[in-house]
């Protein structure tokens, strides 16, 4: 319990007006208001025309809890002594420079390349500028937001389109098959690997009908808020410096964020330790609930790797934080993601 009092160096109009107390009550004369009332009536009055709960979502539904501790995880036979990082930039994409700063303050050098085109020629010299970036780097990192404006039902296809040009999937896959490289893809980064096949799959392949794909958020609109998600596994080199088990608060951004995949699909990335990170509650627990599973992923599968975890894909945005970013949310902020990658080809 806090008591304001005019201690001499507030301006003479100043009055002490009450106290305040832990108790969530507010107390006026003879009446009395809990917090849990007045959340209720700010926002209650629009939950029929603004809803900030879906009827799709089971909050009940059965959350795996367990993690997954490797006996082994994939060691780099290329070491360099500082990595280079190519990050690719698209129409509509807009985390490029956060994506660079992240890279750069764990210790990498960054390479950032617009995909231009506007015609046939542009766009044949940006596949041939891709190809050979990549064929020069150590980590590819397909960086977040509105990748051709998400419309209609975009879900990072057109980024998707061009990492399927013969020329650049042939770098990647020698990137990752020849010289133990890493990919990381947050939010529409995600989106472009899972439809690549590059998550969980490890290699660029066609989707069938019983792949996983990220979809509509089940509120069906955008959702940009802060999440906490529970790092699971500790499979992948991308997450060798956080703690399995902890949960960290991450910003998100997306429409389209919902993970969903067969439950035999699920069950085999569970027991792999492919899901790298779940949504949890304040609690640190797994859940459908909303608005902590904001898009209504099933298992609550926020993050997945490739089988052997050197592909990283995630939709919460670890490369917004930031000195003096989110200072009034609680919880650990940094996953320690990017350090980890470089440390990959360090140690």
């Amino acid at each position: 319990m806090v008591e304001v009092e005019n201690c001499g160096c507030l301006p003479p109009i100043a009055r002490k007006i009450g106290r305040v107390t832990d108790d969530g009550i507010f107390t006026l004369q003879d009446g009395q208001i809990t917090l849990d009332e007045m959340l209720k009536a700010w926002t209650g009055r629009l939950e029929d025309v603004f809803s900030t709960k879906s009827k799709a979502n089971n909050p009940k539904a059965p959350i795996s809890t367990k993690t997954f501790r490797a006996k082994e995880v994939h060691i780099c036979q290329h070491k360099v002594a500082r990595p280079k990082v190519f990050i690719p930039t698209f129409p509509g994409t807009n985390c490029e420079y956060d994506s660079a700063r992240a890279f750069l303050r764990a210790g990498a050098e960054v390479e950032t390349l617009v995909f231009r085109n506007q015609n046939a020629a542009q766009i044949g010299e940006s596949v041939d500028a891709f190809a050979r970036a990549i064929g020069e780097i150590q980590i590819v990192m397909i960086p977040g937001g509105f990748s051709a404006g998400d419309e209609p039902e975009g879900s990072a296809k057109f980024i998707t389109s061009v990492f399927r040009n013969a020329k650049i999937s042939e770098a990647v896959m020698e990137l990752l098959n020849q010289r133990d490289g890493l990919m990381l893809g947050i939010c529409n980064g995600f989106q472009a690997l899972v439809k690549l096949g590059l998550v969980p799959y490890g290699e660029i392949r066609p989707q069938t009908a019983d792949s996983p794909t990220l979809t509509f958020n089940t509120i069906g609109r955008h959702q940009s808020m802060m999440a906490y998600t529970r790092v699971v596994s500790n499979l992948s080199p991308w997450l060798q410096q956080a703690e399995v088990g902890k949960s960290y608060v991450i910003p998100v951004s997306h429409g389209e964020g919902r993970f969903v995949a067969p439950k035999e699909c699920i069950d085999q990335l569970f027991a792999n330790g492919q899901v790298a990170t779940q949504y949890v509650d304040l609690q640190g627990r797994p859940t459908m609930e909303e608005p902590y599973n904001m898009n209504g992923s099933y298992m609550a599968i926020e993050g997945i790797t490739s089988p052997d975890g050197r592909v990283l894909g995630k939709m919460a945005h670890s490369e917004r934080r930031r000195e003096g970013t989110y200072i009034n949310i609680y919880g650990e902020q940094d996953q320690r993601i990017f350090e980890s990658g470089v440390a990959y080809f360090l140690n």
